[in-house]
């Protein structure tokens, strides 16, 4: 599979270059970015070009991975699709439900795999931890806590200068993760609860249409000491908690496009495809109506 790179900022520094380099089912053929200037230093530093024209890129792969903000990645994720490029998306794929029902549509009407880039979901314990539990049932609770500090006082996050992070908060950048992980055990949501925490905290109420119900804490301004990821489920079998991340978001990356292979070879949509990146984000769009209302929304 020939696969372009969209981006050129830290997480495509850090993350996806290296890892389309290295994965060996793919062939890594160049870097498209706002800035083209920055496409060529990220695609020289692998020995591939960087395009100063889209349209020539998506025109000379068969996919691509997508490593910009979501105010930026809806359209591009269309234009791609629309090209016959299979998708590997960040989350969340928009910040409105129109720009994500767009990227969906585009999917379905152009028949191209797609994969949402949820790095719990893709997680090497993860992954069996999620469909043991999702085969149990019989859940009654469940609580996810993702607190980071990328905004914190003290902070030396690469991420910090992220001007949509800034603007949209927790409830956009980390809300899909816990998402990601909730939705597939206890089942979709029906109703959000949003309340408003100290700086960009945010707790969320869902109720699931399974009969459970779950809470989430989220946070990019937690103090430095009090931050980290935790979820537990509580049901009929006990007390079960998601395993502590052993590795970090490139190997997450290798299954993710490991994924979005196998999709496109087989025809067959992954659970984290483009439709569920668009559930994720109504989801997210209703906790922020809440958050506004004061008042539950129904999802």
């Amino acid at each position: 599979m020939r696969i372009g790179l969209l981006g050129a900022g830290p997480w495509a520094e850090r993350v996806h270059a290296p890892v389309l380099a290295e994965h060996p089912g793919l062939e890594f053929t160049g870097v498209w970015a706002r800035r083209p200037e920055a496409a060529t230093a990220l695609g020289g530093a692998y020995g591939v070009p960087g395009y100063a024209d889209l349209d020539q890129l998506l025109a000379e792969v068969d996919a691509v991975s997508i490593a910009l903000p979501p105010t930026v990645q809806a359209g591009l994720a269309v234009r791609a699709a629309q090209a016959g490029c299979h998708l590997l998306l960040d989350k969340p794929v928009a910040l409105t439900v129109p720009d994500a029902q767009a990227v969906a549509e585009a999917v379905r009407a152009h028949e191209v795999a797609s994969v949402v880039f949820f790095t719990v979901r893709f997680g090497g314990e993860q992954i069996p931890w999620i469909e043991q539990q999702a085969g149990l049932g019989g859940w009654f609770t469940g609580r996810s806590d993702w607190l980071g500090s990328v905004f914190a006082p003290g902070s030396t996050s690469p991420y910090a200068a992220s001007p949509w992070r800034e603007e949209k908060g927790a409830l956009w950048d980390v809300g899909p993760h816990a998402l990601s992980v909730l939705l597939p055990v206890l089942g979709d949501a029906t109703q959000v609860t949003a309340v408003a925490g100290p700086l960009d905290t945010v707790h969320l109420v869902l109720r699931h249409a399974d009969g459970a119900s779950s809470t989430l804490a989220l946070s990019l301004t937690a103090p430095v000491g009090a931050g980290g990821v935790g979820l537990e489920l509580r049901g009929e079998h006990g007390v079960a908690h998601l395993p502590e991340r052993g590795e970090g978001p490139t190997a997450a990356l290798h299954r993710a496009l490991d994924a979005l292979q196998a999709s496109a070879a087989t025809g067959q949509p992954h659970p984290c495809d483009a439709q569920f990146g668009l559930r994720v984000v109504e989801i997210l769009a209703g906790a922020e109506h809440s958050l506004t209302t004061g008042t539950p929304v129904a999802v």
